[in-house]
């Protein structure tokens, strides 16, 4: 398995990461996850692609971008109150290690390397993220004129 947040790691540290998860398939239109609901996980896309949108009062649930194979999805599992700030469902059938966020943290606090190797693959992501949500955000509210 390749992703960002594993290739930066010893094989020690990605088999540890990898023992705590389990694979899960889901079904094109499933939703992962809806804002404000508790972020207990998080996902590294295996293959398929899931849509990361917000809700926007009168327009309703805005898609913001679209995460793919070897990406991380979620978070916010990280920081406390450990809360989506954003939705998710799958666009197309999608396959993911799934890692439980409480035993993520207890790994990543047990081993300090490892956490700041992971932390830096997941701001690396996070930060591609930003820039693409405030793409989107800057289209969205675009004035036509």
């Amino acid at each position: 398995m390749t992703s960002p947040l594993l290739d930066g790691l010893s094989d020690a540290q990605r088999a540890s990461v990898i023992a705590i998860g389990r694979i899960e398939d889901y079904a094109a239109g499933t939703r992962l996850f809806d804002e404000d609901g508790d972020a207990d996980r998080c996902w590294l896309l295996i293959s398929g692609h899931v849509v990361v949108d917000v809700h926007l009062g009168t327009r309703g649930s805005v898609p913001l971008q679209s995460v793919g194979p070897g990406e991380p999805l979620g978070w916010s599992w990280l920081i406390p109150p450990y809360r989506w700030h954003f939705g998710a469902e799958t666009a197309a059938p999608t396959r993911a290690l799934v890692l439980d966020a409480e035993r993520l943290r207890a790994l990543l606090e047990s081993d300090e390397a490892l956490g700041f190797r992971f932390s830096q693959g997941l701001l690396g992501a996070l930060a591609n993220r930003l820039l693409a949500t405030r793409l989107r955000l800057l289209d969205l509210y675009r004035d036509p004129a």
